[in-house]
């Protein structure tokens, strides 16, 4: 129990007066050492004469007793008071009762003042705690500071947090989910109990009430929880105070349960034996207990922020994969290049990163920076839903209705030359008659044979032609001259198996778009820019529609959109650059090519570099991380 201790000198003229001092007043000389320990709720004054004490004694004895008020028997003709500071002078003789009062007047001075400090670094540190459990975005390390901070702050010897779950048949029940535990080493294993009244964690989370006992052995008579005494009989350990509080959000929601074990005296002492326990362990004040709930409600309030952060970040990686799905949905024959350039372009940062030499030495992202960079690399080509899909999806230079129609056309000049020909041998038959007519019909044969074999030729040269390769200037040439050869159908009437625009697509020098069809290409990353610049990202995200906009710029100023040169490009999209251009070379799912083996594609990216259109000291990075060995192709 708590006491109030009067010190004084050994041999001091004052210790006859403290003889006669009421039971809560305690006299007791001072040591010629330390002083004794006390329990942390005692109070103390330190009583002097300074009428016969030795003034360096009474210096040094103050010394010992920091924050001890000082009691001073004076002489009241003295002029001069004692050397040391003193809560009170009493002048002598004194009668017992008012000595005994002043005595006790200090003792609660001292109690309130102790008290009083106790409170105000107390509540300093429960603020310090609000704003570290606010801050901390790892799910782990915020529990473990939450059980720590609670234990510091009432010096308890151990505890254990529960958190609340929701079973997949709807039911609630407590995960053990962290223990610490100063005195001894701990296996931790996870469990769950139900939410019931059979053990104090449950009856807890039950009812929201706070539950504190003096010794834990010792139940409350009515008390409907038991205490399971299986851990203390396996390692040899003995609960006594407790201390367990509902973690509470502010809606009243119980989310956990907060369970502290053992208050110490002092923090560092080590409950090592049963007689440890019995003298360093007191039960859990007041002031404990109120500290204890609010720092629980805090906690309470930063776990069900951090689980709506989750649920906030698992939402929008749904979004993020929804986007991708709706991507690849548009262009069937990229599925998976978003994911993959975004592990290429992580990998290569972590390498970044991770240099402590060379132009990247200085570079470090940050978590969130990371994630920055792989919800950039994800979305890079979001604005391929804003592309016409026909152009999109363009395999060939002709879209296949259109080749179609290139062959209906064929067909139809094929037929005019039959009627043609036909009209003729008609004519010559009415006209002369049957003299002479196998002779001129076998020569109208030949030519209309010649025709029809020329038209199929140009068929296939189209076909030819409508392929995405690189193509001759010769052969460029020789398509455009099929729009300027006709044939004459039996009305009279002139056709070309192409028109002179056609003629132009299919004479398209590489690949298999157009110029007006390409800008349409290129104009996603605008797309993409005012897609994502539109989403209400948080300050750590924030540069996503910057980073994914620049993906196609090159360090010469030949990228677009906005032909930015080396300085204005982030290195995040410099690495991005790199990703995408390799993963365009690689792919083995495009229909309009094939997949470029990976040191041809290297070797292109090389004459990029060379050509000062990408990062060479990247490229240098990404070719020694070598990460498309870590992804499926």
């Amino acid at each position: 129990m708590p006491r109030r201790v009067v010190w004084y000198l050994a041999g001091s003229p004052a210790a006859p007066l403290l003889e006669g001092l009421p039971d809560g007043l305690q006299a007791l000389p001072l040591p010629p050492d330390d002083v004794p320990g006390s329990h942390p709720e005692d109070s103390a004054v330190f009583l002097v004469d300074a009428r016969s004490d030795d003034a360096s004694r009474v210096a040094a004895a103050v010394a010992r007793l920091p924050g001890v008020p000082v009691v001073a028997l004076v002489d009241a003709s003295a002029r001069q008071a004692p050397a040391v500071p003193c809560y009170a002078y009493l002048p002598a003789p004194i009668a017992p009762f008012a000595l005994a009062a002043a005595l006790d007047n200090a003792c609660e001075h001292a109690r309130l003042g102790r008290e009083a400090a106790e409170a105000r670094g107390q509540l300093e540190e429960l603020n310090a705690i609000g704003v570290r459990l606010s801050a901390e975005r790892d799910a782990g390390a915020l529990l473990e500071l939450i059980l720590t901070k609670a234990r510091e702050i009432t010096r308890s010897d151990a505890g254990s947090l529960y958190l609340v779950e929701d079973t997949a048949e709807g039911l609630r029940r407590l995960r053990f989910t962290l223990a610490q535990n100063d005195s001894m080493r701990v296996p931790f294993t996870q469990f769950t109990l139900p939410i019931d009244d059979q053990s104090i964690a449950g009856y807890v989370a039950l009812s929201g009430e706070t539950v504190h006992l003096d010794d834990g052995y010792v139940l409350p008579a009515g008390a409907p929880f038991r205490i399971n005494r299986d851990f203390d009989e396996q390692l040899g350990y003995r609960t006594k105070s407790m201390l367990v509080v509902a973690m509470r959000t502010p809606t009243g929601e119980t989310i956990g349960v907060l369970q502290l074990i053992n208050r110490k005296r002092e923090r560092d002492v080590r409950l090592d034996s049963p007689t440890t326990v019995e003298r360093e362990v007191f039960p859990y004040p007041a002031r404990s207990r109120d500290l204890a709930a609010s720092l629980a409600s805090q906690a309470a309030v930063a776990v069900e922020n951090r689980r709506l952060y989750e649920n906030i970040r698992a939402l929008f990686e749904g979004f993020v994969t929804a986007s991708v799905t709706a991507i690849e949905s548009r262009d069937p024959t990229t599925s998976g290049h978003s994911e993959r350039v975004a592990d290429f372009t992580v990998a290569l940062a972590a390498a970044v990163d991770r240099a402590d030499r060379g132009p990247f030495a200085p570079v470090r992202f940050s978590p969130d920076e990371m994630k920055e960079i792989r919800y950039a690399s994800l979305l890079h080509d979001f604005g391929k839903v804003g592309v016409r899909e026909e152009v999109l999806v363009k395999a060939k230079k002709l879209q296949p209705w259109h080749l179609e129609q290139i062959r209906l056309r064929g067909e139809l000049i094929t037929r005019g030359l039959e009627l043609r020909y036909a009209q003729l041998k008609l004519d010559q038959l009415l006209r002369e008659g049957p003299t002479g007519f196998a002779e001129t019909a076998a020569a109208w044969d030949a030519e209309l044979l010649t025709l029809t074999g020329e038209v199929q030729q140009y068929l296939k040269a189209v076909g030819l032609a409508n392929e995405p390769t690189v193509m001759p200037a010769d052969f460029a040439e020789s398509v455009r001259g099929l729009a300027q050869r006709f044939f004459l159908d039996h009305l009279g009437e002139r056709h070309s198996v192409i028109t002179a625009e056609e003629a132009d697509v299919l004479s398209i020098a590489r690949g298999s778009l157009t110029a007006d069809e390409y800008r349409q290409i290129q104009s996603h990353v605008e797309h993409t820019f005012e897609f994502l610049k539109r989403i209400p990202w948080t300050q750590e995200l924030a540069r996503i529609p910057e980073i994914a906009r620049a993906h196609h710029e090159k360090l010469d100023g030949t990228g677009y959109p906005e032909h930015r040169s080396a300085g204005d490009i982030p290195i995040q999209s410099r690495m991005m650059t790199i990703a995408d251009i390799f993963d365009a070379l690689t792919a083995s799912d495009r229909p309009y090519k094939a997949a470029v083996p990976i040191d041809r594609a290297l070797d292109i990216l090389d004459h990029e570099r060379r050509a000062g259109a990408i990062d060479g000291a990247l490229l240098e990075l990404f070719v020694a991380v070598r990460p498309w060995d870590r992804a499926p192709r």
